[in-house]
């Protein structure tokens, strides 16, 4: 298919005035719109006008430009058609062989504060959507061109093959305008939902793959990781992997539990994960002290785990980590010196790369038989002033931090979850069990230092003091816990009996 005659039209005119020179050294006919054409123009560039195409000039402030017979015609004439080459020709319509077209920047401007609804309205595309999906239903014989990214590809091609765009090209491009379109359709509709409720009737997500995965949870079951496209149209999540082989499933949801209980603390930490799980946490004056405190919680656990420290690694801490079997590594950064001693590890998967999102402005979702839970994410924070100290004893200072510190680790544990920490570091956790006193056992039990003086901490209330009283018997002194059980009372006064401080948040935070 050779290009002889192109449409453009376009919202985002990065990099535009370069392309169509390119394709007008090609030889290759431009018609323009409005904005488009007038930018063209002054860049010198010879264009022939929409109104001169159809004979009508554009109406209705823009609304009404491109919807005509000899622009559609001329994009939809299949071109094995005789017939259809026969009506455009006794029409005098000519064919148009190439359509650059994006459309109005809905999302830009209704992600902005206070976008009122006329403002939306007169965002949303009409013209364009429609000869997008015209352009990429005849894609047998005509391009659509709607991501500016795609314009160095397009003009190289045409170069190289004397101004004809082959099959697989005309179809990939296709593919991706009629996602352009439906996530510019799915846009309005989530906006105007969202302006009648908080969560919509209609829910719609779009997603955009970022990789094939290893395998799934099981090698059995293929996998792959897809993360969901923002207001601007990109990913929200990216990684970028500096050595190792390929991530798996669980890899990533292992990362993911570690990155968001990372992201509780601002001070040098590291998280350790196993199975969705932290089975160390530390904070400390720097990474090297944190790991080898988070490290030192359950060293068992941590062999082939996830690791994730807050601060780059530098060629010390990369040291101690290649002493142990590290399945996955992600920090901010890693000192050339660091990068050399960690990649004499094989198997070892290197990580680094920001998360492009803020969590608390979007969904947490997960797949149910029959459809999907939709919930807000777990990001509130509870600060110590809105905490009440319920005991006859205050928590002292150090204690305080240690309560702080085991509630946000907490947090990031299947319930029921009890913590046992001191010194800002986690020594006991008892995850995901079915009794509330079982994961107390277990994180006794699984303690491998003294835990006289620790704090324990309740991802949600008490039901009974059993679980209060196996940590207390095991050396807790001060507990923290969101309260509301019918037995509260209980709970308090066995804390005022073992002369225990207490502090309840209010809010609980299971994690099925």
């Amino acid at each position: 298919m050779k290009v002889k005659r192109a449409l453009v039209s376009v919202s985002d005119k990065q990099g535009l005035d370069q392309f169509v020179k390119g394709l007008v050294d090609l030889g290759i006919e431009i018609i323009s719109t409005g904005g488009t054409a007038r930018f063209l123009r002054e860049t010198g560039l010879p264009i022939t006008g929409i109104s001169d195409v159809t004979g009508f000039p554009e109406i209705m402030d823009g609304r009404v430009k491109t919807l005509h017979p000899a622009i559609h015609g001329g994009i939809l004439a299949d071109r094995d058609r005789p017939s259809h080459m026969k009506a455009i020709a006794d029409l005098g319509i000519k064919p148009i062989d190439l359509v650059v077209v994006n459309l109005y920047p809905f999302e830009e401007v209704t992600s902005q504060r206070g976008v009122l609804e006329d403002e939306a309205v007169e965002n949303i595309d009409i013209g364009g959507p429609s000869m997008v999906r015209a352009a990429a239903k005849n894609f047998h014989a005509v391009a659509i061109v709607v991501d500016p990214a795609d314009y160095e590809g397009v003009i190289a091609e045409l170069k190289e093959n004397e101004g004809a765009l082959t099959p697989e090209t005309r179809r990939k491009l296709a593919i991706k305008a009629f996602h352009h379109t439906a996530h510019y359709d799915a846009a309005i509709a989530t906006w105007f939902g969202e302006q009648e409720e908080d969560f919509p009737k209609n829910f719609m997500l779009d997603l955009v793959k970022l990789q094939n995965l290893r395998y799934g949870e099981n090698p059995h079951q293929r996998a792959a990781w897809y993360t969901e496209v923002t207001a601007a149209g990109e990913a929200i999540a990216s990684l970028d992997q500096l050595h190792g082989q390929q991530l798996s499933f669980n890899n990533l949801l292992d990362l993911d539990s570690a990155r968001r209980c990372l992201e509780e603390f601002a001070l040098p930490a590291c998280v350790i994960v196993k199975h969705n799980n932290p089975c160390g946490v530390a904070i400390a004056e720097n990474a090297s002290v944190a790991y080898e405190k988070a490290l030192s919680c359950d060293p068992v656990s941590a062999f082939g785990g996830v690791i994730v420290v807050n601060r780059a690694i530098d060629e010390p801490l990369a040291q101690l980590l290649a002493q142990n079997f590290v399945e996955v590594l992600w920090a901010p950064g890693y000192s050339e010196d660091a990068i050399e001693v960690l990649t004499a590890k094989e198997n070892i998967r290197i990580l680094t790369g920001q998360l492009k999102r803020d969590s608390c402005r979007s969904f947490d979702m997960k797949r149910v038989y029959g459809g999907m839970l939709v919930q807000d994410w777990d990001c509130e924070v509870e600060e110590r002033d809105n905490m009440t100290v319920i005991t006859n004893r205050t928590p002292t200072e150090a204690e305080w931090g240690d309560l702080l510190f085991a509630w946000r680790v907490a947090k990031h544990t299947k319930s029921n979850a009890i913590i046992l920490a001191k010194d800002l570091m986690t020594l006991g956790v008892g995850a995901g069990q079915m009794s509330r006193v079982d994961s107390a056992n277990l994180a006794v039990n699984r303690a491998r230092f003294p835990l006289a003086g620790c704090a324990v901490a309740s991802d949600a209330y008490f039901p009974f003091p059993d679980a209060l009283e196996v940590a207390a018997d095991a050396g807790a002194t001060c507990a923290i816990h969101p309260g509301g059980s019918k037995r509260d009372d209980e709970a308090l006064a066995l804390a005022n009996a073992r002369d225990m401080a207490m502090v309840v948040t209010g809010r609980r935070h299971f994690r099925h």
